[in-house]
């Protein structure tokens, strides 16, 4: 699991063979601090689908391109679109969910 930047964003999800959860987070927000360690655990465990964070201070374009209104918002990529979308702080089962077909 990697934080990414706007830059890397068109590489590191859209382009991406797999599918890939991108976690909209802010380091202030106290639910998403309490997402993190569930997203590392399931990064370790799950190699058939990456994981990046992006910082919603720091990449404002894209949280406004995607509408980010509430934090943390988890947004499900396959083949350069978003496929799912769930905002709030959920556990480790739930977002397992998000990426099953």
């Amino acid at each position: 699991m990697e934080q990414i930047k706007e830059e890397q964003f068109e590489e590191k999800v859209l382009k991406n063979q797999k599918p890939v959860l991108v976690d909209f987070f802010a380091t202030w927000c106290g639910p998403c601090r309490m997402l993190t360690p569930i997203l590392e655990q399931i990064s370790e465990e799950h190699d058939e689908f990456d994981i990046v964070k992006i910082d919603v201070d720091e990449c404002e374009n894209l949280s406004r391109q995607f509408g980010i209104m509430s934090i943390p918002t988890l947004l499900v990529f396959k083949n350069g679109e978003c496929v799912k979308r769930e905002t709030g702080l959920r556990p480790k089962n739930a977002v397992l969910e998000l990426m099953q077909d």
